[in-house]
């Protein structure tokens, strides 16, 4: 079995057009730009080079966006302050956080303080709150971007079991909660979990995202599994590689996304998707589009 290709940037180009139509009808009818606004502290370059990334794919379908880069010295005041001015700036309709944060600032505290109605990442706890209850709101752009990968493609969710190697806020976590909402029976494996291969093997689906390379390999696989690959990890040699080991992964999956070019497009395209939400719900323009896990 040689494992068919779950191309994130072929589905993600088609998601970013719809979203592209979304912005020009918010131009046409109500005068409106959608306006992200990026806030990085510091200088890593692999956030510098993310920034960049989603600061063009915005601009790229017609949207505004705004870059705000700010000394590691900066203060946890000072970034408060900042966040509350874009949550009051009018043409701003979504406000993101790069991560990671300087060591001295509480990252936590600055995604609270994010207008829940322009936190498009996803990560404020009402829009957490929301995942949990099934209800409309912004959900984190990883695994909302794996849930649309997977109904694109028409991969069966309802009534599978499905593994997700990794319990961090941002993805595993919400992960979990948006396979139990699609009807998967779901379990959650982390550090601490004992015998991983057992629990591996009994998926459906699999999602791996610790950021640990090479760490599922093709025996520790279901014959036919669906696998998502999240992480993405820097070799000695410079390269990238996921979570997965794709050589051997890839005779035993019945799908498989590729590292890079599988998860990491669609990420993107979730937080465009979730800015032009935002703009939408400001315009009082109904889309049909709501988010909604059920």
């Amino acid at each position: 079995m040689t494992a068919r290709i779950l191309d994130g940037k072929a589905i993600a180009a088609e998601f970013r057009n719809e979203c592209a139509v979304r912005v020009q009808r918010l131009k046409e009818e109500k005068g409106l730009v959608p306006g992200i606004a990026v806030v990085i502290v510091g200088d890593d370059p692999a956030s510098k080079v993310y920034v960049r990334n989603k600061a063009q794919a915005c601009e790229a379908i017609g949207m505004h966006s705004e870059v705000h880069p700010l000394p590691a010295e900066t203060t946890q005041a000072h970034l408060l302050a900042f966040i509350h001015a874009l949550n009051a700036a009018p043409a701003i309709h979504g406000i993101l956080v790069q991560l990671p944060l300087p060591k001295h600032i509480d990252g936590q505290a600055l995604i609270e303080a994010i207008d829940p109605a322009k936190d498009v990442d996803g990560f404020h706890q009402a829009n957490l709150g929301g995942l949990i209850t099934g209800h409309p709101a912004f959900y984190p752009c990883t695994p909302w971007g794996v849930m649309k990968l997977l109904e694109h493609t028409g991969i069966p969710i309802e009534g599978k079991s499905a593994v997700v190697i990794g319990r961090s806020n941002i993805v595993g976590k919400p992960m979990g909660l948006m396979l139990v909402h699609a009807g998967a029976t779901t379990t959650i494996c982390h550090r601490k979990t004992q015998d991983l291969a057992f629990h591996t093997r009994q998926a459906d689906i699999l999602v791996a995202a610790v950021g640990k390379a090479g760490l599922v390999t093709g025996d520790m696989l279901k014959p036919g599994a669906v696998v998502v690959d999240v992480g993405i990890n820097r070799l000695a040699n410079g390269k990238l590689a996921g979570d997965v080991d794709f050589e051997t992964a890839s005779q035993v999956a019945s799908w498989i996304t590729p590292v890079p070019g599988g998860v990491g497009p669609m990420t993107i395209a979730m937080l465009l998707g979730n800015t032009v939400k935002s703009a939408e719900r400001a315009a009082g323009l109904g889309t049909g589009a709501e988010t909604r896990i059920a």
